[in-house]
């Protein structure tokens, strides 16, 4: 048996039930599990003093792309629309190679975890010269988060009217097989499983109507999630009408794309039945605000969907549309958009970071993730409140507003991930340097 105990925290921010901010709090952690939260715990085990500190759960990214790390600020995507930013990455992604793949995922995991990210998903949708979904599990393995990969696919080609050049699609029968083969082999149904896999057609306009209602029975039949790219600008609705004669919401519900165990990325072109179709079969959104901002897509209705009961969580998106990758900075950019379109009251700075805990742990089906309540996986962050950032701050807890944006500490399964504002898990210099070697490679410098 091993224990920590976090203690002495300015505040700990539970997010738990009774949503409970405690001062000078104290967090038990035994065997990767939250065992006592209160004041004036003691343990045999080490302790760790979080004085001067906030304490939150770790926060949850919903919606990545791992692999764009390596094309970040690519200057012929700078300036351009979703379609048209995409057309100038796919030949640059259809260089990479299984290396490229790993690397970019465990910069690009390092980044979030500084960030306070415990859990990510991440959205896998290309498989370059023999890169594959492993890749990237190797290197969360690596660093220590907590991990849900996607098996994502494109399977429409420039020459059968999709968006993505031929050589990047693959065949549908081998994407289901491939599906199969990674839950098979990865995917961890058990309360506090490190790694659990997900099924993510790339989006409606690069695979086939067939092969989205395929891969909603596969997945139901393993037992996994699903997830997809939907409604994400005017573009995004402009095709769907023209190509499916409906509006996106309706085209999923027609394939059986919705449902507590279904999360969509960006959303941010709902209409107001849509939005009361995902609430009513309890289909979850992923919320990516920084990449909505840098492409012009929009400003996402999330004040309509948490009114109407939507889940929904944040997610970064990739590294080429964002172009960052840190989570707490996504949380206030989501809270000030919602005040830029509905008033300084539409979001508090608690009620994000909510949507970045325990609101992101709901979208991808984690009931033991995203608040720090006994029984609940030993997923912390510490942050420390005794910067510049926070000087002068009345509300410490109030992190959104005024505090870091990297941790001091972080903890997934009770383990140090980031300690002293460090990564501890792995040699970043190193990762770094071969990134920047590969992504020049990739630009041909």
């Amino acid at each position: 048996m091993s224990e920590i105990l976090i203690r002495g925290a300015a505040c700990v921010v539970t997010m738990n039930d009774r949503r409970e901010e405690i001062s000078g709090g104290d967090i038990l952690v035994r065997d990767g599990e939250i065992a006592a939260v209160g004041t004036g715990l003691t343990t045999t085990g080490a302790t760790v003093s979080a004085s001067g500190c906030v304490v939150t759960p770790g926060l949850v990214n919903t919606h990545h792309h791992l692999y764009q790390s390596l094309t970040r600020a690519v200057p012929g995507a700078q300036d351009a629309l979703l379609f048209g930013w995409l057309e100038t990455l796919y030949p640059i992604w259809g260089r990479m190679g299984p290396g490229d793949i790993r690397v970019s995922a465990l910069a690009g995991l390092a980044e979030l975890a500084l960030s306070g990210c415990t859990l990510t998903s991440d959205h896998l949708y290309l498989y370059p010269n023999g890169a594959r979904l492993d890749d990237t599990i190797d290197a969360a393995r690596e660093i220590g988060l907590r991990f849900h990969p996607t098996r994502g696919a494109m399977s429409i080609g420039e020459s059968a009217g999709g968006l993505p050049p031929d050589s990047l699609v693959e065949n549908e029968h081998e994407i289901l097989e491939d599906c199969i083969r990674v839950i098979d082999s990865f995917h961890d149904s058990n309360p506090g499983a490190m790694i659990r896999v997900g099924v993510a057609p790339c989006s409606p306009f690069s695979v086939s109507r067939e092969l989205m209602r395929d891969a909603a029975l596969l997945a139901r039949d393993k037992g996994v999630m699903l997830h997809t790219h939907l409604a994400e600008n005017a573009e995004d609705i402009a095709y769907s009408m023209a190509r499916f004669g409906c509006r996106p919401g309706q085209y999923a519900e027609e394939l059986g794309w919705t449902g507590p165990d279904v999360w969509h990325a960006h959303c941010v072109m709902l209409d107001a039945p849509e939005i009361a179709l995902f609430a009513r079969t309890r289909t979850g959104v992923a919320h990516c605000p920084c990449s909505n901002c840098r492409l012009g897509s929009g400003i996402a209705p999330v004040r309509a969907m948490r009114d109407a009961g939507v889940s929904v969580g944040l997610g970064v998106d990739g590294s080429a549309s964002n172009d960052s990758g840190n989570l707490v900075a996504e949380a206030r950019q989501a809270m000030l958009l919602q005040r830029v379109a509905r008033g300084a009251d539409a979001m508090s700075a608690r009620e994000a970071l909510e949507i970045a805990t325990r609101g992101g742990a709901a979208v991808l089906g984690r009931d033991d993730c995203g608040r720090i309540a006994p029984g609940m996986r030993a997923d912390i962050a510490i942050w420390d409140v005794s910067g510049v950032e926070s000087a002068g701050s009345w509300d410490p807890a109030a992190l959104l507003l005024a505090g870091p944006t990297r941790v001091r500490d972080l903890y997934v399964e009770g383990r140090a991930v980031v300690r002293d504002g460090e990564v501890a898990t792995i040699d970043l210099p190193a990762v770094l340097a071969d990134q920047r070697r590969r992504a020049a490679a990739l630009a041909g410098i």
